[in-house]
């Protein structure tokens, strides 16, 4: 569940990421090593062959947008990325309404506290006991809150499709979005100037 008591508007913890920060020498200046002491790494060398833009050899040489004309694409191939994306876009609804879940969770969580208040105000400690005890605060998985479920989700199945998409997409149609789409476009609407948005 959301994690209620420190965050009422339901939008989860913040969070924070270590920031890197610069040497420093003894005498605690930032300045870099110099080029005679031995500790000092050494320049890099290019690899023989390596690509200047990507010399590292990370990116598996995308199609280049500059080269792939959405023209010379087969409508079945043109079809498949639209069934693809359409895909995405509906696993990003579900994204969407699992954030309604978490939100929604923890605001109920919230809302017992007054039920809580309220049964203790009328003479119903034991009710209020149970509520407090056994229901706030209560995991909705096994050692899992809302926030845990959602962040599972995000950095497992969803990261995979999302970036599964776009590896084909930069394949098939060099990054270009929506082909199927801008195609459909055309044939609704034509090619022609015409008035109106």
């Amino acid at each position: 569940m959301n994690p209620a008591t420190a965050d009422p508007a339901g939008a989860g913890p913040a969070t924070g990421s270590a920031a890197g920060s610069a040497a420093v020498d003894a005498t605690g200046s930032d300045a870099a090593p110099a080029a005679s002491d031995p500790a000092a790494p050494a320049d890099p060398v290019d690899p023989v062959g390596a690509d200047p833009a990507d010399p590292a050899g990370v990116d598996p040489t995308p199609a280049d947008p500059a080269v792939v004309d959405p023209a010379d694409l087969d409508d079945t191939t043109v079809e498949a990325l639209g069934r693809l994306s359409e895909a995405l876009e509906t696993t990003e609804r579900a994204r969407g309404h699992l954030y309604s879940f978490h939100q929604l969770t923890g605001h109920a969580d919230l809302q017992l506290d007054l039920a809580v208040e309220l049964l203790r105000a009328s003479g119903h400690a034991e009710q209020a006991d149970a509520l407090a005890n056994e229901l706030i605060g209560r995991n909705v998985l096994p050692d899992r809150w809302t926030f845990q479920v959602v962040e599972e989700y995000e950095d497992g199945y969803y990261r995979f499709f999302a970036d599964l998409e776009k590896r084909i997409r930069d394949q098939l149609a060099g990054g270009r979005r929506h082909l199927h789409e801008a195609r459909m476009k055309e044939r609704r609407r034509g090619t022609e100037p015409r008035p109106g948005p």
